[in-house]
């Protein structure tokens, strides 16, 4: 486990009178104050200094990337400062080290629900401030890395979880806890699931019965981490639940909605995201699935609101013969925008052009059907390093 970092190196990032964000310790690792404290001014900070006042590694983190500021090194001082792109890369692997800590030998630790509370928080906040670029990442992640499946694919549904709550106007500490419930849905089969990704055979009988298993066993680890809250815990024990006693483990007759929109969005991220036995279906194919299988209901209706038809990151086909990829989903503020790639004549163009799709000759025409003709592309290169 990293070191803890001293107090002195987050407090200039507090404003006066703020509630603490984190817990700080003593160097004994008790707690001096909780969340939601306040720091009573420049003597109470001098005196919480001078008995070598820290904060958890992870929670000093979430805080700093929460706040868009570098982490921390090796050494608990701050790191140079990342791009927006890196500081996605880094939560991914701190989603790592808090899943794999739930089956430790030594345990995940007391502070564990409180670390990925903090972690939980920062990566809502990383994402809001770039949803499109987010977004892209989720449709068309930059590369195939088969044996961090688990760790992007919760990533991914945890985003598209909390965009569809937004859809249907649910409080801001529900879509928390329906994010929660998102990154840890898959704790128990994090290598099940990078093996059955590159796997190029369908799953086992073996592998069906974890598959079977693994709502109940995800969040029961919760549990001996330390979890209570019972909607988190529930929508992971249902999330592979179906209205009408078709899901499975239990097979209800009725399920929750929470566990409703984490299957929705488990589902479709997976229908869209290659593995080694199958191809990545089309963005509008995965919706039409879903809204097939949801027959038009709410829940259906909102991720797909929530996307848009042809989300970031997808291939698309404009009127006037271009070729692209979408940046930007329609809002109140702005069309889709779309990066032109290939132009009418089949050739590349420079610069990755931006399209507004308002304008009759970039209107979006279709799906690009022919991907594998298409050019790799990073998300740093038609977005920029984002800050």
């Amino acid at each position: 486990m990293k070191p803890p970092v001293p107090l002195s190196l987050l407090i200039e990032q507090l404003q006066p009178g703020e509630p603490l964000p984190f817990r700080v310790l003593d160097n004994l690792g008790r707690l001096l104050l909780a969340v939601g404290q306040r720091v009573q001014g420049a003597r109470q900070v001098a005196a919480l200094v001078e008995r070598g006042a820290c904060v958890d590694y992870a929670e000093a983190e979430a805080f700093r990337f929460a706040r868009g500021l570098p982490g921390f090194d090796e050494e608990g001082s701050p790191a140079p400062q990342l791009s927006w792109f890196d500081a996605v890369e880094h939560q991914i692997w701190l989603l790592d080290e808090l899943l794999r800590r739930l089956t430790a030998p030594a345990g995940a630790g007391d502070d564990w629900p409180a670390q990925f509370d903090a972690f939980t928080d920062a990566s809502i906040a990383l994402v809001e401030r770039h949803l499109d670029a987010a977004l892209f990442m989720c449709v068309r992640p930059p590369e195939r890395r088969f044996a961090l499946y688990a760790l992007t694919h919760a990533m991914s549904s945890a985003l598209v979880v909390l965009l569809t709550a937004r859809q249907l106007g649910w409080p801001a500490a529900r879509e928390r806890n329906a994010v929660r419930a998102a990154l840890t849905m898959n704790a128990s089969t994090l290598e099940l699931q990078a093996r059955m990704a590159e796997q190029a055979d369908p799953p086992t009988k073996k592998q069906m019965e974890q598959i079977r298993a693994h709502p109940h066993q995800s969040a029961q680890l919760l549990r001996d981490a330390g979890v209570t809250d019972a909607d988190w815990l529930g929508a992971i024990e249902d999330h592979h639940e179906r209205d009408g006693g078709t899901g499975y483990p239990r097979a209800l007759a009725t399920v929750g909605e929470m566990a409703h929109v984490l299957r929705a969005a488990d589902v479709y991220m997976a229908k869209i995201t290659p593995r080694a036995l199958r191809p990545a279906l089309l963005p509008q194919a995965a919706a039409g699935q879903l809204f097939k299988d949801e027959q038009g209901g709410p829940i259906a209706g909102a991720l797909i609101r929530a996307l848009g038809v042809y989300p970031p990151g997808d291939f698309v086909r404009m009127k006037n013969g271009e070729t692209g990829i979408v940046l930007q989903r329609a809002s109140a503020s702005g069309p889709v925008v779309v990066a032109a790639l290939i132009g009418a004549t089949g050739k590349p163009l420079s610069g990755s052009p931006r399209r507004d799709t308002r304008l009759p000759e970039y209107v979006i025409a279709g799906p690009a059907l022919d991907r594998a003709a298409l050019p790799r592309v990073l998300p740093e290169q038609v977005y920029g390093l984002l800050d």
